[in-house]
């Protein structure tokens, strides 16, 4: 019972963390354009 007093906070702190990172990533236009990120790859030689 007391290792729940550890994951718990660690579960909040874990979720705000990717919570904060997929909203930077957003925010950044990391997602803005991934069909032509596919093809520039095939474009380069």
């Amino acid at each position: 019972m007391d290792i729940l007093y550890l994951l718990i906070p660690l579960s909040v702190v874990l979720v705000l963390f990717i919570a904060v990172a997929l909203w930077w990533a957003i925010y950044r236009g990391q997602f803005e354009s991934v069909e032509q990120e596919g093809e520039r790859i095939l474009r380069e030689d």
